[in-house]
């Protein structure tokens, strides 16, 4: 019923990917390889934890 005061945990995940993502990018065009390296296996780790939760249903009442 009060589904919707939940928050997504995918949704919080997904943006801290996309922001490592974002700094991994200027960590690489910096020259900052290992760095880079470095946020990557972070934004890695976070895509597997997204793969890891189940789907969210966002169509309730259908």
């Amino acid at each position: 019923m009060f589904g919707w005061l939940r928050r997504d945990p995918r949704k919080k995940l997904e943006t801290q990917y996309a922001h490592k993502l974002e700094q991994a990018r200027d960590a690489q065009r910096n020259g900052n390889i290992q760095g880079y390296a470095q946020l990557m296996s972070d934004a890695e780790g976070i895509l597997q934890e997204i793969d890891s939760l189940p789907e969210s249903t966002s169509e309730t009442g259908k």
